[in-house]
């Protein structure tokens, strides 16, 4: 899909992902409320997500489903964005799958996390020159967690950055540009769930989040303090819509909607991003990712 035409000086954000649905369950209500406030806003996600199972068990097993996954995802993938107001843009690698085994074989010949950071970021530095982002969102060096194609996009993202600042790396036909900030993405942060959490228990009403912070808790992670937290919580239902478009991959009677909305917005209306590099004096902690390019 190519980018919309957007009024001069506009404001651009670039959200790079691994999978189709990453988007929609990492920042995307911050995706939402800046689109609708008028930043032009675009989704890369790295690959199709053709090694992805079905996890919506309504659809498991349906061969018109499983059979077609890597079109159905596609599809999927258009009305998220549709439903979060941005643009998208597939860049065109082969999803690795996540590895079995202990310890885990090597990602298929071919696949996104096979190929070297360096030669993988060359058509994402490409996009970055053309789209000229003022902000990229992606994920810390641990990837989030621990499946190869994630880890690799941090990687790869990095690199794409570095590229497509280099003059001496720019092709003919395109102008170098130097993303003036980068945030990693922290959506799922144990304070954030810890929250949400306990206000369920004093509620009374039976919490999702418990035996995912028990098992959160033994699990070795980077830990690093959040700079910016977004007020999107007027943005929770074009999130919600989003997750739902990704129907192969979402359970609508699962964790994701367990949280009643109105818990949410009123115990943790944010979604939460670490500055990882800026270009522009900023004070932290912040409220807007824009913070000094306004």
């Amino acid at each position: 899909m190519s980018r919309p035409t957007s009024p001069a000086g506009a404001l651009r954000l670039m959200a790079v992902h691994a999978h189709p649905d990453d988007e929609s369950s990492k920042g995307a209500a911050t995706l939402a409320k800046y689109a609708a406030e008028g930043v032009e806003v675009l989704v890369a996600t790295l690959t199709g997500g053709e090694r992805g199972e079905v996890l919506n068990p309504r659809l498991r097993g349906d061969p018109s489903v499983e059979g077609r996954l890597a079109e159905v995802r596609v599809a999927e993938m258009a009305a998220a964005a549709a439903a979060l107001g941005v643009s998208h843009r597939f860049v065109g690698f082969v999803d690795s799958g996540f590895p079995q085994g202990d310890p885990p074989p090597p990602p298929p010949p071919g696949s996104f996390a096979s190929i070297p950071a360096a030669e993988a970021a060359v058509p994402l530095a490409a996009l970055i020159r053309d789209v000229r982002p003022h902000v990229i969102t992606t994920y810390d060096p641990s990837g989030g967690y621990p499946h190869p194609d994630h880890i690799h996009t941090h990687a790869v993202t990095v690199e794409a950055i570095e590229q497509a600042a280099d003059g001496d790396r720019t092709p003919p036909g395109q102008r170098a540009w130097a993303v003036p900030k980068v945030y990693y993405d922290h959506g799922f942060s144990r304070e954030r769930s810890r929250a949400l959490h306990e206000a369920l228990v004093s509620r009374g009403v039976e919490s999702p989040l418990g035996e995912w912070l028990e098992r959160d808790a033994t699990r070795k992670r980077r830990v690093a303090d959040p700079t910016t937290r977004i007020d999107v919580g007027d943005y929770f239902g074009a999130r919600d819509a989003a997750l739902r478009a990704h129907a192969t991959q979402i359970d609508p009677d699962g964790f994701f909607f367990a949280i009643p909305r109105d818990v949410e917005r009123e115990v943790w209306p944010w979604e939460e991003f670490e500055l990882a590099h800026s270009t522009v004096r900023v004070d932290t902690p912040e409220d807007d990712l824009f913070a000094g390019l306004r």
